[in-house]
């Protein structure tokens, strides 16, 4: 019963976090409600737990430490606390918590104390979370670049005054119609944010739940089915509660990106953690998050450079740092041209400081479990 009440902490706080990240874009546009953000949030993250979730979960709890007959109840009551103190110290910084990193810290922790970690295994992990921003920045970089100035010419998702939709039951059969202020290009739109957005719950769903559970699954107290319901559960509730604050501010620190670009970063974000998720890799859906922004921004940012000047940083030229925050524009200049609309610094296009917040908490976060963990296990050799 201790284990379940850490666990469902653990998926509790999950919820608020997680939701915020995949629905918050959504909401402050104005798309959906947040009741409504969070009841699919809940079904995808079920979904995605399911499913590619499983394989996080092996890693999890059997791959990392190689204990015979795998993690016992009391030391995953105890990994669970680690989890759940990682998340506090992260919440109270007020930053999205690396919630993968620090479950890997914490069960590693263990494996240091008892001598049965695989660094193998650990190693191979690790080297994802060093590789996983570098993925993330250049991707959001060459479509920031070459990509995104043709979508903001040509994409417009806008919400009108009114209902979406309307069930016009002036006939006989009652038939759908659009809302007194709906446009075919509102509907397109708003059907590809609710898409990305399930697409982003289920990511948050394969990489998150595991880490509520894991250690009571490796333990045996509970099978990988009830394991996967009870953190669904658990990471809905904070989903229909504390998620509401975090839907209103996700993304406001970093940049205030339009809608275009935010989805862009969802997506690439959700694909990169669902691809290592199926790998098996616990992986930070924070961290994909964040490098894509800056990649987007800074490949925007250095249109009016060419490509090698870009990356060497070897010219004299002022690069507008706030391109994202640009109306979409009719012309779209050629690659090494200046742009007609130079915006002022770095600061309109993301938050230094908190780029600085973010990265150090993916270092802290497990740092810390892991070394709670580790001390905790050898002054306690409960195991």
């Amino acid at each position: 019963m201790v284990g379940l009440v850490a666990a469902v902490f653990v998926g509790f706080n999950i919820g608020g976090s997680s939701t915020g990240i995949a629905w918050g874009p959504a909401v402050g546009a104005g798309l959906l409600r947040k009741t409504t953000a969070a009841a699919l949030m809940t079904f995808f993250v079920f979904f995605g737990g399911w499913t590619v979730g499983r394989n996080v979960m092996d890693t999890l709890s059997g791959d990392i430490i190689t204990m015979e007959g795998g993690i016992p109840l009391a030391a995953g009551v105890a990994v669970l606390f680690f989890i759940g103190f990682g998340i506090l110290i992260a919440n109270i910084f007020g930053v999205p918590v690396p919630t993968s990193m620090t479950t890997v810290g914490a069960i590693a922790g263990l494996g240091l104390a008892t001598e049965t970690l695989d660094f193998a295994v650990i190693g191979w992990i690790v080297s994802w979370w060093l590789v996983t921003p570098v993925i993330a920045f250049w991707i959001g970089a060459v479509i920031g670049r070459y990509l995104y100035p043709e979508l903001n010419k040509r994409v417009e998702i806008t919400s009108s005054e009114g209902p979406l939709l309307v069930l016009d039951r002036s006939k006989t059969v009652p038939k759908l119609s659009f809302g007194p202020n709906t446009t075919t290009g509102e509907l397109a739109g708003t059907v590809v944010v609710l898409v990305i957005g399930c697409y982003m719950a289920f990511s948050a769903g394969a990489s998150n739940v595991p880490n509520a559970v894991a250690p009571l699954v490796s333990s045996g107290a509970l099978g990988d089915t009830n394991a996967i319901i009870i953190a669904t559960i658990a990471i809905g509730v904070g989903g229909f509660t504390i998620a509401r604050r975090t839907m209103e501010s996700v993304g406001g620190e970093l940049s205030e990106i339009p809608l275009l670009a935010a989805l862009i970063v969802m997506t690439t974000a959700a694909t990169i953690t669902t691809a290592l998720s199926w790998a098996g890799i616990p992986i930070s859906l924070v961290m994909a998050m964040v490098m894509t922004i800056v990649g987007l921004g800074w490949g925007r940012a250095t249109r009016p450079l060419t490509a090698r000047d870009a990356v060497r940083g070897d010219t004299d030229a002022d690069i507008a740092m706030g391109a994202l925050k640009e109306e979409p524009r009719s012309d779209v200049t050629k690659i090494g041209e200046e742009e007609p609309n130079e915006v002022q610094d770095a600061g309109a296009l993301f938050n230094p400081r908190a780029i600085a917040k973010y990265i150090s908490m993916w270092i802290i976060g497990p740092s810390v479990s892991t070394g709670l963990a580790y001390a905790f296990f050898t002054a306690l050799p409960i195991v």
